[in-house]
C-alpha cells in the first residue's frame, strides 16, 4: 500500500514539474535581412555622430581659443582703463600746479607795476622841484648816454632799500614767468599723455568687442553643433533600439530552440545567472579615493593671502571687480560680461581677487593682471610653491590664479561663475609664476 501511493507521489510530482517548465509559444523571429538593414541604418548614424564629435571638438577647441583671446583684449581693456586714470591723475596734478605759477607770477608782474608806478611818481615830483632824476624806464634798461645819466641820477636819488626791493621783484617775477612756463610745458605733456591714453583705452575696447564678436558668432555656431549632434546622437540610440529589439527578439527565439530541446538544462543555467547576477549586486561598489586636502593654516602671510583668497569662494564673478578691501560692482566690456550683468553684480575679477589676497600681507597690486605679472620675482613653474602667482596669455595679460600647491588653485575664472578652487590649466600657461612674498 506504502510502495504504491509513494510511486504516485512520485508521479504526480513528475507530472507538475513538467507542467510548471513548459517552454511557452516560440517569441517572433525576425529575417537576416531585417536585422541587416537596421544594423546598417545604425553604423550610419554612428558614423554621422563621430563625425559630428569630431567637428564640435574642434568648434569647442576654437571657442576656447577666443574666449582665451576675449580674456586677453579685456584685460588689456582693464589696463588702458588703469593708465587712463593715472594720466587723469597727472593731467590734473600739472594743471593746478600750472594755475598756481599763474597766480605767482601774476602776483609778481603786479608787484613790479606797483614799484615801476612808485619810481615814476618820485621822478615826476623830482622834476617838478627842480630835479630830473630820469624814470623808471632808464633804469629798467639803459640804452644811450641820456638813459645812462638818467640811471645815475635815479640810483643817486633813489634809495638802496627801493632799489634793493625793486631788484628782488623784478627777480621774482622772472622766477614766476619760469614758474609759469615750465607748468604750462608739463600741462601740455600731461594733456598729451591724457588723451594718448584715452586712445589707447579706445582701441581696445573696440579690439574687445572684436573678439567678444567673433566669439559670440563661435558660440552659435558651436550650440548649433551641439544641437545637430544631440538630435543625430538620439536618431543613433532609437536605431540601436531597433537592432537590439531586433536581436533582442532573434536572442529570444535561439533561447526559445535551445529550451525546447534542453529545458532542464537552461532552467539550471538561469538559476545559476540569477545566483550570479544577486552575487553581483550584493558585492560592495569600489571605493572612491578622498578628495585631496586643503592647505592646513600657518600663520604666515604666504597662507594669509591664500585664506583671504580661498575666504572669497563661491563669491560671483564680476568683470572689473574687487579692491584691496573685498569685492565690488563689476564694469561694462560691452560684450560678454555686459551679457552676464556683470556691472549689476558685486565681485571679483581675476587680478581683483589677487589685489584682495595680497593686500592681507600689506601687498597691494594694481588691477591688471599684466603688470602683477611684473609686479614680484619670477620664478620658473616647475618650482612654483603656495602663494606664487600664475598666469596665463602674452606677458601674463589674460588670466591670473593663487597656486595652492598639490597642483591645484584658487581663481576668479570668467563671466558667469563663481571664485573657485580647480586643477591647474596648463595649456597657454606662463613659463614663469610670481612670487611676492
Amino acid at each position: 500500500m506504502l510502495t504504491r501511493f509513494s510511486a504516485v507521489v512520485v508521479l504526480m510530482s513528475a507530472v507538475l514539474t513538467g507542467t510548471a517548465n513548459a517552454v511557452p509559444p516560440p517569441p517572433p523571429n525576425p529575417s537576416d535581412a531585417e536585422i541587416s538593414a537596421s544594423r546598417a541604418e545604425a553604423d550610419a548614424k554612428a558614423a554621422r555622430v563621430g563625425e559630428l564629435t569630431g567637428r564640435l571638438t574642434q568648434a569647442e577647441s576654437r571657442l576656447q581659443e577666443l574666449m582665451d583671446e576675449v580674456s586677453y583684449k579685456r584685460e588689456l581693456a582693464n589696463k588702458a582703463r588703469v593708465d587712463l586714470e593715472t594720466a587723469i591723475s597727472e593731467a590734473e596734478a600739472a594743471r593746478r600746479e600750472a594755475a598756481a605759477a599763474r597766480v605767482e607770477a601774476d602776483a609778481a608782474s603786479a608787484a613790479v607795476e606797483r614799484s615801476r608806478r612808485e619810481l615814476d611818481e618820485f621822478a615826476a615830483a623830482s622834476y617838478a622841484q627842480g630835479t630830473t632824476v630820469g624814470s623808471f624806464s632808464a633804469y629798467i634798461g639803459a640804452k644811450s648816454p641820456e638813459d645812462l645819466l638818467a640811471r645815475a641820477q635815479m640810483l643817486e636819488a633813489v634809495s638802496s632799500s627801493s632799489l634793493n626791493r625793486l631788484d628782488q621783484v623784478t627777480r621774482d617775477q622772472g622766477t614766476a614767468a619760469n614758474l609759469d612756463s615750465a607748468a604750462r610745458a608739463a600741462l601740455n605733456r600731461a594733456e598729451a599723455k591724457q588723451a594718448a591714453a584715452d586712445e589707447a583705452k579706445k582701441v581696445a575696447e573696440q579690439a574687445q568687442q572684436v573678439a567678444v564678436d567673433a566669439h559670440t558668432a563661435q558660440a552659435a555656431a558651436t550650440t548649433q553643433l551641439q544641437s545637430d549632434k544631440d538630435a543625430v546622437e538620439r536618431e543613433l540610440n532609437a536605431a540601436r533600439g531597433q537592432v537590439n529589439g531586433l536581436e533582442a527578439q532573434r536572442q529570444q527565439y535561439d533561447q526559445w530552440v535551445d529550451a525546447k530541446k534542453r529545458e532542464e538544462e537552461e532552467n539550471a543555467r538561469r538559476a545559476a545567472a540569477e545566483a550570479a547576477a544577486a552575487a553581483a549586486a550584493a558585492a560592495p561598489a569600489p571605493r572612491r579615493p578622498a578628495p585631496a586636502a586643503a592647505p592646513a593654516p600657518s600663520g604666515n602671510r604666504v597662507q594669509t593671502v591664500i585664506n583671504r583668497a580661498l575666504a572669497q569662494r563661491g563669491v560671483i564673478y564680476a568683470w572689473g571687480g574687487g579692491n584691496y578691501n573685498g569685492p565690488t560692482y563689476g564694469v561694462r566690456d560691452g560684450g560678454v560680461a555686459d551679457s552676464y550683468g556683470d556691472f549689476r553684480k558685486i565681485g571679483f575679477d581675476c587680478s581683483g581677487l589677487m589685489m584682495y589676497a595680497f593686500a592681507g600681507a600689506g601687498v597691494y597690486l594694481p588691477h591688471y593682471s599684466g603688470y602683477q605679472y611684473n609686479s614680484g620675482r619670477k620664478v620658473p613653474l616647475s618650482q612654483m610653491a603656495p602663494g606664487d602667482m600664475i598666469f596665463w596669455g602674452p606677458g601674463g595679460g589674460t588670466h591670473v590664479a593663487l597656486y595652492l600647491g598639490g597642483g591645484m588653485m584658487v581663481e576668479a575664472p570668467h563671466s558667469g561663475a563663481v571664485v573657485r578652487i580647480s586643477p591647474v590649466r596648463y595649456g597657454g600657461i606662463m613659463p614663469y609664476v610670481t612670487r611676492m612674498l
